[in-house]
């Protein structure tokens, strides 16, 4: 099973907002997941990013591989 941790799109159409979920690469986008470990909104100024970081960090050692905007993400944060 390969595992990433991506974002997955809510929010209304022109207005999105995202959950940062782990999920299992075959699963659709916005369709079943493991965990949500965080959210994104980039429609505020500054982008709010709310993230477990300790989740996020027992993940990445189970060899969950987050995307490259996750990574960008994780990055700011300080988790990676």
């Amino acid at each position: 099973m390969a595992v990433k941790i991506r974002l997955r799109r809510m929010g209304a159409k022109k207005a999105p907002f995202y959950r940062i979920v782990v999920a299992d690469s075959r699963y659709p986008r916005d369709g079943r997941f493991i965990e949500e470990i965080g959210y994104y909104n980039p429609m505020k100024n500054p982008a709010e990013i709310q993230l477990d970081a300790e989740k996020a960090k027992k993940w990445i050692s189970d060899g969950a591989q987050p995307t490259e905007t996750v990574r960008s993400i994780l990055r700011k944060n300080g988790v990676v």
